[in-house]
């Protein structure tokens, strides 16, 4: 399958090495590849892109839009503030009846750490990239918990936990939460309800954030016991 990556951080490395792993061609997508190439910084559980391209030479690189037109499913792994503009350069156009998978979450660093979050109880990022690209069907979903469990979620608990997914289209959600367990070792998938229900999903992770600071650890997930 072809998929694009939009995002280049470390979550939208995650995704994209593991993806390309299974043998699935794959291209990221950012804003401007010549500058991103030759930055030699990297943010949080990043490397350097150039490096990490080297060491991942299956995956392509390309702008927002190539990447949106390269997959068959496109992946929204962009900062949350930089989501809509991303979105906006990959092009309404190349994200046009595809599933759009988005793992944002909608946080605001302006007061420093931990964040609050600059749309929350009556709308959320989600839904907002949804009205934005309505002609997309758009599945939240991965966006409460550490990169490195988005894809190995055994490496806690033996898989012992959960992921949820939110969409407005049935049929996406339902390729979505296959992808989940068929790809990435998903055990336990939670259908939150339509996109309306990634307000949930996105107000979690002020909550993720305090127990990450609590026990001072980002290998740690929710678990829903009944």
């Amino acid at each position: 399958m072809r998929v694009g990556v939009l995002g280049t951080g470390g979550v939208g490395q995650t995704l994209a090495g593991k993806i390309a792993s299974l043998g699935h061609e794959v291209m990221m997508g950012t804003r401007d590849t010549k500058a991103a190439l030759a930055r030699n910084e990297a943010g949080y559980g990043a490397m350097v892109l150039a490096d990490w391209l080297a060491e991942n030479p299956e995956v392509k690189l390309g702008p927002f839009a190539d990447s949106a037109a390269h997959g068959e499913i496109v992946v929204n792994a962009t900062a949350g503030a930089a989501s809509l503009a991303a979105l906006e350069l990959a092009g309404a156009e190349n994200l046009e009846g595809k599933i759009l998978i988005d793992v944002s979450n909608p946080l605001d660093f302006s007061q420093g750490f931990p964040p609050s979050l600059f749309v929350s109880n009556t709308d959320s990022l989600g839904e907002q990239i949804q009205r934005a690209f309505p002609g997309a069907k758009v599945v939240k979903t991965l966006n409460t918990m550490n990169m490195e469990l988005m894809v190995y979620p055994t490496s806690l608990a033996g898989g012992d936990h959960h992921v949820f997914v939110s969409g407005n289209d049935a049929g996406a959600k339902a390729e979505v939460t296959r992808i989940l367990k068929e790809w990435f070792g998903w055990r336990e998938v939670i259908d939150l309800g339509d996109i309306t229900s990634s307000r949930g999903a996105e107000m979690s992770v002020p909550l993720w954030l305090r127990l990450v600071g609590s026990l001072g650890t980002f290998m740690i997930n929710f678990k829903i016991v009944r």
